[in-house]
């Protein structure tokens, strides 16, 4: 199966210069609180007196649905972005979010919805084309897919989910050689991709030539 784009959601230092924490040490406590390894209650984020300061409700309602979209709690991360004005959620980040989580929940029409909006608003960053391509794979539209990432982006190209997911998508609708290309490319870019391929079913008809080519 292809690979979701999570790592596609800004990073909490990057969203550290979005909301304007002003030093490293404002933002270590707030790192902590946030990891995916010690995620806090997002009660207990929005109280903390280390950011409090800092962030608005909104915002800190955004970066704790981040944290439950990262454990796969899509229905918390929904509850956290429910209350959100209107207008926050034509936020990228909300609008990231919020279709990570109907990805998660399998909803991939209206997550498709999500991503071609998503295309739209960013056209030249990848994750909205990694997105989409995944949802029309789901919905049984694989070369729509191709189609979708072929024509996304030249910024698609530094990333090795790209190559991968391509290289997926071709091996689905039989066209191997072109699959083998882009796999090879992948594991070039990210040799941990590999381990990742040995269980995806999506390459069990390349599973001969994979493992020939990697002796």
């Amino acid at each position: 199966m292809p690979i979701l784009g999570v790592w596609e959601i800004p990073t909490r230092l990057e969203l550290a210069k979005k909301l304007r924490l002003d030093t490293a040490a404002d933002f270590l406590p707030f790192l902590a609180a946030g990891s995916m390894k010690n995620l806090v209650p997002a009660h207990a984020l929005r109280s903390h007196p280390f950011i409090t300061l800092k962030m608005t409700e909104a915002e800190r309602r955004i970066i704790a649905a981040q944290g439950y979209v990262e454990l796969g709690l899509h229905a918390e991360a929904c509850e956290e972005l429910s209350p959100l004005p209107v207008e926050m959620h034509d936020r990228v980040d909300v609008i990231e979010i919020t279709l990570l989580c109907l990805m998660g929940e399998h909803r991939w029409a209206e997550a498709l919805a999500l991503a071609t909006r998503l295309c739209q608003q960013e056209p030249v960053e990848p994750g909205g084309f990694i997105h989409a391509a995944f949802c029309l794979h789901e919905l049984g539209q694989t070369a729509a897919a191709v189609d979708v990432l072929s024509r996304g982006p030249a910024t698609l190209r530094t990333k090795p989910v790209y190559y991968y997911n391509m290289g997926c998508y071709h091996a689905c609708l039989g066209h191997f050689d072109k699959s083998l290309t882009y796999l090879e490319r992948a594991f070039e870019m990210d040799g941990t991709l590999r381990l990742h391929a040995k269980k995806d079913h999506d390459l069990d008809c390349l599973r001969a030539q994979l493992e020939s080519h990697h002796a």
